[in-house]
């Protein structure tokens, strides 16, 4: 298999044409070639010319032939899933996950860890282990896989790779430049080539890749209302320079005058990656010692060690400290992406990256709010649902941007 620069942006139409005849194989296999040209719109001849490279190439092979109303029956192609393998790494409100994918996007194996500390040290070392880790388990595929993707927070600049990452300096957040060089690492200690997006983008394109198909052209993703990841037309948007996404505006200069009655912050600042759910609920609790009690009872915890999870699990129990705290933070995600639906007018926006856990009502009250807040013609016919690949989004979309990329560069 040819080599491919994972880095690059854009594709030729030779790629382009590439990456449409395998989409088709893979989401619709086994098809006839005439079945493809009729979808492509291109002649037989060429799309044969093509399939024979894919062969070639072991992604592709004849399989049974069809049924025909008379003369000869037409040789049946599918992707071969066994034709190579990614791996993709993804960066979760509670935890990180790796994961070995095959060309149809099947997990092949997983691994997952706690969400590491901020600060990109660590992270870095969470990443190499995870890759370790599933190579250590994968030993028969070791040399059939053929890239690494990887989902991370911050900005990602497309022109020369670098990243900018979001850390917090007391109460202010600031994007720091990672003077750790993340490709170069894995590259060396791996030797497989190595793309990296943001975590947003990566879900977003996951979920077109593997879940929606090609059924929603025009996607947002929410990813736990911090960014979000965009689709227009088909095609994941990330900017000029990759930047693309973040969905707040911040300056700890004038931070005192950006405020609102709303869960304490405008819509249009920069949260807490959980929505502040953590922080409202620990207030609520430090106020009413009888609410505390029932909640600590019910989640196994106390006021030092609570987390997203302890509310998710209160809150599945009807707790009403658990509740109130989602119904806050849901109305505050609803508003936020009310005012990306009528910038953006998708057809259908998903929340994940962690808040798929929060349950049925959290997500009902987001499609209310959403409805309230937003144009009544942006939100006819929309659709807002939690992920369906949920924890695994991150990593399934950047596995499968590299299988992307691996499609364009035969």
């Amino acid at each position: 298999m040819l080599s491919v620069n994972f880095q690059r942006e854009g594709f030729t139409e030779k790629e382009r044409r590439n990456i449409d005849i395998l989409e088709i194989l893979r989401r619709h296999g086994p098809v006839s070639r005439p079945d493809i040209s009729k979808e492509i719109g291109i002649n037989v001849v060429t799309i044969s010319s093509y399939i024979d490279n894919f062969i070639r190439n072991n992604l592709v092979y004849e399989k049974e032939l069809d049924h025909s109303e008379g003369g000869r029956r037409p040789t049946l192609l599918d992707l071969n899933p066994q034709g190579g393998y990614t791996i993709g790494l993804g960066l979760n409100l509670m935890n990180m996950v790796g994961l070995l994918v095959d060309l149809k996007g099947n997990i092949i194996a997983k691994t997952q860890i706690a969400k590491p500390r901020a600060s990109v040290k660590e992270v870095t070392e969470c990443v190499l282990e995870i890759i370790r880790e599933i190579l250590r388990r994968s030993k028969e595929y070791t040399l059939d896989i053929k890239g690494v993707g990887l989902g991370l927070a911050g900005l990602i600049n497309k022109k020369d790779g670098s990243i900018n990452w979001p850390q917090k300096m007391g109460h202010y957040y600031t994007y720091a430049s990672v003077d750790i060089p993340m490709v170069e690492l894995i590259e060396k200690e791996f030797n497989l080539p190595v793309l990296i997006e943001n975590d947003a983008t990566c879900a977003c394109f996951g979920e077109h890749w593997l879940d929606l198909g090609s059924k929603f052209k025009n996607i947002i993703y929410m990813f736990s209302g911090v960014g979000c990841g965009i689709m227009i037309n088909g095609e994941v948007y990330t900017g000029a320079k990759g930047y693309a996404g973040e969905t707040s505006i911040y300056n700890y200069k004038e931070d005192d005058l950006f405020n609102c009655a709303l869960g304490n912050s405008c819509f249009l600042k920069r949260w807490e990656a959980d929505l502040g759910i953590v922080e409202d609920t620990r207030a609520m609790l430090q106020k009413d010692t009888k609410a505390a009690e029932k909640f600590f009872k019910l989640t196994s915890s106390n006021i030092d060690n609570l987390d997203l999870k302890s509310v998710f699990i209160a809150s599945r129990s009807q707790d009403e400290t658990a509740v109130s705290a989602l119904n806050m933070a849901a109305k505050r995600l609803g508003i936020k992406a009310a005012y990306l639906i009528n910038l953006l007018n998708p057809e259908v926006v998903i929340i994940g990256g962690g808040l798929e856990e929060a349950g049925e009502d959290f997500l009902n009250k987001v499609n209310s709010t959403v409805r309230d807040w937003a144009f009544r013609e942006s939100v006819e016919g929309l659709k807002v649902a939690y992920s369906q690949l949920r924890e695994n989004a991150v990593a399934l979309g950047a596995a499968s941007l590299v299988t992307q990329r691996i499609f364009a560069g035969l």
